[in-house]
């Protein structure tokens, strides 16, 4: 069954809207998503904010304080989620500004990353404030110690349709029991990478995969709305759209001595 979206209600006004924020903090798109949610409603209108992020706890309050919206409850659940129900404020503030900066930002932003090489064909990648251990690129061999290059691809493409999905059902107001992902590929030609070969593509001709959702119950939610819903998360899924229509790579080559 779907949460009560009943929880901690207000005499004389309708369930709230939901914004699930899974485990995104206000700074990296949280409050752009709670705008998109809030803006249409009627001043007056409650919205219940959930969120598995332990600063959103800080964050959301003094968000509300300087915007002008009313903080109504705060209250954990046993799913890790903590529930925050706001009430729209009556009247704009200049305080909105702040959500324009971080829309600005948002449509702006470039992500970057690092690497180096650490011992035989090991590299390490650096990205913000984390370090990732990369094994060789196409590795056949089950015990080596770290992920090849490939599989972080593929890793980084399931990670991102599972929480993609999650998010968007819960969106919805369905709630997910347990959900999985599986990807099989196969390059085209790996005696290309290999050095074996010239003709041909390296690349995966085909990324085939299995989902595994269980999500609510038949009765109130069909197969159509989950099917529609997954659809949509292959829609706006930054990494499956990039690996669908392809990007452009540009590099310049910089000789050290």
């Amino acid at each position: 069954m779907p949460e009560d979206k009943d929880k901690n209600p207000v005499p004389g006004k309708s369930p709230p809207t939901v914004v699930d924020g899974g485990d995104m903090d206000c700074g990296s798109g949280l409050l752009l998503m709670i705008r998109n949610a809030v803006d249409p409603l009627p001043p007056g209108a409650l919205v219940e904010i959930r969120s598995r992020e332990i600063s959103v706890g800080e964050d959301l309050p003094a968000w509300c304080r300087m915007v002008g919206h009313e903080l109504l409850s705060i209250s954990a659940a046993p799913n890790r989620y903590t529930h925050f129900l706001v009430r729209k404020k009556n009247a704009a503030s200049g305080a909105d500004t702040e959500l324009d900066e971080h829309l600005t930002k948002a449509l702006a932003y470039e992500w970057r990353v690092r690497t180096k090489i650490t011992q035989g064909m090991d590299s390490r990648v650096f990205t913000r404030n984390h370090a990732i251990d990369v094994g060789q690129p196409a590795s056949f061999n089950t015990e080596d110690k770290l992920p090849g290059s490939v599989e972080l691809l593929l890793g980084a493409l399931a990670a991102c349709l599972t929480s993609g999905f999650q998010w968007r059902l819960t969106q919805r107001g369905i709630e997910v029991f347990n959900l999985e992902i599986t990807l099989t590929a196969k390059p085209e030609n790996i005696l290309v990478f290999l050095g074996i070969e010239s003709a041909g593509n390296p690349g995966f001709k085909e990324i085939s995969g299995r989902v595994f959702v269980d999500a609510d119950s038949e009765e109130n939610v069909a197969d159509e709305t989950i099917t529609e819903i997954w659809l949509d998360t292959l829609r706006r899924s930054p990494v499956a759209q990039t690996l669908a229509r392809g990007v452009d790579l540009n590099f310049e080559l910089k000789r050290v001595r």
